[in-house]
């Protein structure tokens, strides 16, 4: 547990889970959120979920499941419009981001959002992209998000902010971090699927993880059954079509308390429940897995 010292008279309790990958991540949360939400009194969650459509993209159907579960927010990616229909879903939806510097202009939906608790405050979230290793050029997410957080002060504008930064590299990633500590509450990383073991805070008070790692089936690769990847990487030939792994899921994110007076983060902790990971959290908890959703 990291724990830095605070004055504040009140604090926000947030939770951010990691991509959520196919079936199995959409079981993680579906069972698990609801419990959680209770036992660790969860202010705000955020939710990455640009995989949980059979590994590409989101659909209306499968957000929807992750709001009902519990998400105030979901966040997206470089897949983010690999379904089709979120295009027209993400302008209707507010609480769907997509990123910021996704395209030069005429992306639907928004990049960035302040969402309004039912107590009064006030939550900012927003993502960007990154450069390195990407498929796609994109532009600076540096000059992306640098508007977005002068905007929206933390402790003043808004009582937190959160930042995903949606990174191939952890190289990339940490430097954004950097970028925007002092500004930021939370900066956490998404896309690779793997989570990293530096938690911390930050000398200007953002907590920050280079990758909240995935929600899905941790024996696979990076959420795929195994034989197809394997047998790229030693054959370099194409078989079959990647297909999520479908067994037990792990929940991966980070926990973070934050000072509602400053916007600095006051507490951090990996989470880790369920499936082959060691576990993780804020506190003990048992989990009632149960059935979940069927589909791809």
């Amino acid at each position: 547990m990291l724990r830095t010292r605070a004055s504040y008279s009140m604090s926000m309790r947030i939770l951010f889970l990691g991509d959520v990958m196919g079936r199995a991540g959409r079981q993680a949360i579906s069972l698990a959120l609801p419990q959680l939400r209770r036992e660790w009194r969860l202010d705000f969650v955020t939710v990455n979920g640009e995989n949980a459509t059979g590994g590409m993209g989101l659909s209306p159907e499968h957000a929807h499941l992750l709001f009902e579960a519990g998400a105030d927010c979901v966040t997206l990616g470089d897949h983010a419009f690999d379904q089709r229909s979120m295009r027209s879903y993400a302008s209707s939806e507010p609480r769907i981001i997509r990123p910021l510097n996704i395209a030069k202009s005429g992306a639907p939906g928004t990049g960035a959002r302040v969402f309004d608790l039912p107590d009064g405050r006030r939550v900012l979230v927003a993502q960007v992209l990154g450069q390195i290793f990407m498929k796609q050029p994109y532009s600076d997410p540096f000059s992306a998000i640098e508007p977005v957080l002068r905007a929206h002060p933390r402790g003043g504008r808004v009582q937190a902010a959160l930042v995903d930064i949606h990174c191939e590299a952890t190289s990339e990633k940490a430097a954004l971090g950097h970028w925007c500590d002092g500004r930021a509450s939370l900066v956490v990383g998404t896309h690779t699927h793997v989570p990293t073991a530096d938690a911390q805070i930050l000398s200007g008070g953002t907590a920050y993880l280079s990758d909240a790692g995935m929600c899905g089936d941790y024996d696979s690769v990076i959420g795929m059954q195994k034989d197809e990847p394997m047998r790229r990487f030693v054959t370099g030939m194409a078989q079959a079509r990647f297909e999520p792994a479908k067994g037990p899921p792990t929940l991966a994110g980070l926990y973070v308390e934050t000072d509602d007076a400053t916007g600095r983060a006051t507490r951090v902790e990996m989470v880790r429940l369920g499936g082959r990971l060691a576990q993780a959290g804020p506190a003990p908890v048992t989990l009632d897995w149960g059935a979940g959703d069927a589909g791809a």
